[in-house]
């Protein structure tokens, strides 16, 4: 499928309300556990689209579209949630990420980007030039791909109960 805006507002208007549905009121077991090792906990997995939310997809957004010469972005601290979230309960994260996505939905919204915007660059630290198009379509996919996380960290917390049913789970095989 070719970028549109509109088919990824459909996922980004969408991830609040989803993560609400399957974690709002579930046990901590669910949510403070990882796969192992330096892996993420449900709840780390929230506090990381919270950080995005308060300082990448926008603030993206708006480098590309500015007049300024060098549009070169910030680095991104992937592990920023490790410190912010601390001490912060899983439903006030939830109802965080909610109120942050949906004001940058409207901030989104706001700049009625055009076809020509889509095309307009700018510079990541890491992997060099990009279009507003990569970046909205990455926007997307990495709300899709921490949904995916989420229900695969959740999954494994019964891998061992599941026996023998485990040969046709492919979720508890990555």
């Amino acid at each position: 499928m070719d970028f549109n805006l509109s088919k990824s507002l459909e996922i980004l208007q969408r991830t609040p309300d989803t993560l609400f549905a399957i974690l709002q009121g579930i046990s901590s077991d669910w949510t403070t556990t990882n796969e192992g090792g330096d892996s993420w906990s449900v709840y780390d997995i929230i506090g990381h689209l919270i950080h995005g939310e308060k300082t990448d997809w926008i603030q993206r957004i708006e480098i590309i579209l500015s007049d300024s010469i060098d549009k070169t972005f910030a680095p991104f601290d992937r592990f920023a949630q490790f410190e912010e979230s601390k001490d912060k309960t899983l439903p006030a994260l939830l109802a965080e990420f909610k109120i942050l996505r949906e004001k940058n939905i409207k901030t989104l919204q706001s700049f009625h980007l055009t076809k020509n915007d889509f095309s307009k660059k700018g510079n990541h630290p890491a992997l060099g030039e990009v279009t507003l198009a990569q970046l909205l379509a990455t926007w997307t996919v990495h709300d899709l791909n921490h949904l995916a996380q989420i229900s695969r960290v959740m999954a494994k917390q019964y891998k061992n109960e599941t026996g023998p049913w485990i040969e046709y789970l492919s979720i508890l095989k990555q």
